[in-house]
């Protein structure tokens, strides 16, 4: 599996039904998302898609957490 960093949602404004506020996502690897200011998430739905950045503060999380973030995906 390929590196997968995570993110708290600190504003959900534009997409209330796919994130939630304080929530920790998963964000995938995405060179030219990040290019453009967004992030690839792994939103509610459990679908990946990009959010604005700026919505988002990414985190590093102990590998125990991660391992259980990642479980319900």
């Amino acid at each position: 599996m390929e590196k997968v960093n995570f993110a708290v949602c600190i504003n959900n404004k534009d997409y209330p039904v796919a994130l939630e506020l304080h929530k920790i996502y998963a964000v995938l690897p995405d060179e030219e998302a990040l290019k453009d200011g967004d992030l690839r998430i792994i939103d509610n739905s459990g679908e990946d898609y990009l959010y604005p950045a700026d919505y988002f503060v990414v985190v590093e999380l102990p590998t125990i957490i991660q391992e259980s973030v990642l479980a319900t995906v």
